[in-house]
């Protein structure tokens, strides 16, 4: 088991787990989600371009080193050897030859020195250590233990020749003490390759190591890939599968921050910014299952709360839409929306989750696009607990408890919007870097500056919006251009976040909304689906006939309970 997980340790080095701030080169003053998303891409192929170069390099060294000795070792056995048997074996190897070049044919081989082609260069290139060959050589280093431990990988070996070459493959999966548990072939659609031929194995991992370089000096091979490893979907980079793994999932953004921008309102303010520090290292030390730390919070701080709830209050009822109203409606009758004191996270975790099943997670600050979004996959929105400055109470660059309680908590109890929601989560859970840019698009333009029809008129449904007024009257006027919502449009639209939106999108409604967004992430490249389990709450890859058998099973329970209350509502009553 401990070799399991280092492996997947290692495997989970190459997914974002970086804090990308400005001093390695993240601009200032920005709050954007899309470009959280451009900045990551970047960040994210230089570290991992670097961890692989170094792992290259460190294979190449301990290729050399190997060969360096077991030279010396066959020069000092030869010096040992009297001359009268070192005649005998000579003479024994020439009696031999033949039958040895045969062998020797069927095996691969290290080609002979010639003059270097642009097929050479291309076999150089592929010579490299894959990402997942740097997975599995880390794997191997954890200990003797883990070195030896049989695994079941995948290799995708490329045939030049034909599949006369297919015997060559077999017998050095022979030769290095590993079975073959599946094989298949398809014709090659790359150039000057006829079969594709994939080998599923059992191996150790230092001998499977020694496999693949074996195989990618043998000329007949066009390429050789290690695809997978502990039955790891190859198609599925790591991203978090329970909520726990949201632990990992907690990198902030820094970027307009009170020590870092003059700008920011409090930069000049010892006291805010030793109270921002406080109430950050609190989020950073919560994990999953704790209970979420409670804030006393200040006179001042609650004097800034009651500002902005005086003043969404009074905007609401004619700004908002319905679903805002009715939930904001809720939380003051429970108590929990009160102007003369902030709501702690807890109590409206425990709100949420009685109407959506929402729960929240303290944050230290603006997270980043793939880790926020994955949070929502959950069920779980990661909120701030810290106050804007008193400075600016009707406006903030970042987001802070006053945004995230006035903003998101009351539609988040809306079993629409929450459900939508979570669908954006779960579309973005192992999405590529483009596909992330535009889920956090189309959630700005949604979730953050959403509009919405009723009753021929539009309302707000915007974080963005309710807990920022100014904006909101500007959206709702004649200025900006109101654009119908629409997904694979809104996805590439661009934006800014200084000022005021020129454009805003408009839905006819949630459902609409969700409708049209799930036909849009059909679409999209990832390879596999995915969907929550709320029984375990665990995001589950629907890429075996095991797991869909499971999920129609369940889906049929639900559709016999559904038929079943139907034909009871029919009847007559007695």
């Amino acid at each position: 088991m401990m070799a399991v997980a280092a492996a997947q340790k290692n495997r989970e080095m190459f997914a974002i787990k970086k804090s990308y701030s400005i001093e390695n080169g993240y601009p200032s003053r920005r709050r954007s989600l899309v470009d959280d998303a451009r900045f990551e891409t970047i960040v994210v192929k230089q570290t991992k371009q670097t961890v692989l170069d170094e792992a290259r390099a460190k294979a190449n060294d301990s290729t050399l080193e190997c060969s360096i000795l077991q030279a010396q070792e066959q020069h000092q056995q030869e010096d040992k050897i009297p001359q009268e048997v070192q005649q005998t074996v000579e003479d024994q190897d020439n009696d031999e030859e033949e039958i040895r070049m045969v062998a020797v044919d069927e095996l691969p081989q290290k080609p002979q020195e010639h003059v270097p082609s642009a097929d050479d260069e291309e076999k150089e290139k592929d010579a490299g250590l894959t990402e997942e060959e740097v997975v599995l050589q880390n794997a191997a280093s954890e200990s003797p233990e883990a070195e030896k431990e049989v695994v079941r990988a995948a290799v995708v070996v490329r045939l030049r020749d034909g599949m006369g070459s297919l015997g060559r493959i077999l017998k050095a999966v022979e030769a290095y003490h590993g079975t073959v548990v599946h094989l298949e072939s398809r014709q090659s659609r790359s150039e000057g390759v006829q079969f594709d031929v994939l080998v599923k194995v059992d191996m150790a991992r230092s001998n499977l190591l020694q496999l693949i370089r074996s195989l990618r000096q043998t000329q007949s091979f066009g390429s050789v890939s290690l695809l997978s490893e502990n039955n790891v979907n190859v198609k599925a980079p790591w991203f978090p599968k329970h909520a726990s793994e949201l632990d990992n999932c907690n990198h902030l953004m820094t970027k307009y921050e009170p020590d870092l921008d003059m700008n920011h309102p409090g930069f000049a303010d010892q006291v805010y910014r030793a109270r921002r520090k406080e109430i950050a290292e609190i989020a950073f030390a919560y994990r999953y299952g704790d209970p979420i730390p409670h804030i006393d919070y200040t006179e001042t701080e609650n004097k800034t709360w009651a500002a902005v709830f005086g003043r969404v209050k009074e905007l609401m009822v004619k700004h908002a839409c319905s679903e805002y109203i009715a939930v904001f409606k809720k939380l003051e009758d429970e108590k929990i929306f009160v102007k003369e004191r902030l709501p702690q996270l807890q109590e409206m975790s425990d709100f949420l989750r009685k109407n959506t099943g929402f729960t929240l997670r303290p944050a230290a600050g603006l997270l980043t696009a793939r880790d926020f979004l994955a949070s929502l996959a959950f069920r779980i929105f990661q909120s701030t607990q810290y106050v804007r400055h008193i400075n600016s109470p009707y406006h903030t660059p970042e987001p802070d408890c006053i945004h995230e309680l006035l903003g998101h908590m009351p539609l988040l109890a809306d079993p629409s919007f929450a459900q939508f929601s979570q669908e954006i989560g779960l579309a973005s859970l192992g999405a590529s870097d483009e596909e992330i840019e535009k889920l956090s698009t189309v959630y700005w333009f949604t979730v953050e500056f959403g509009l919405c029809k009723e009753k021929d008129e539009v309302k707000a449904y915007g974080a963005g919006l309710l807990s920022a007024y100014g904006e909101l009257l500007h959206a709702i006027s004649d200025k900006p251009e109101h654009r119908p919502f629409e997904p694979a449009s809104t996805a590439v639209q661009p934006y800014q976040d200084q000022e005021y939106q020129p454009i805003y999108y408009v839905a006819e409604s949630f459902e609409d909304a969700k409708e049209k967004f799930r036909r849009w992430v059909s679409t999209m490249s990832r390879p596999f689906e995915v969907r929550f389990n709320p029984h375990t709450e665990r995001v589950e890859v629907l890429d075996s006939v095991d797991k869909l058998e499971t999920l129609v099973s369940q889906l049929n329970t639900e559709v016999l309970h559904l038929t079943n209350a139907i034909a009871k509502l029919k009847q007559p009553f007695c």
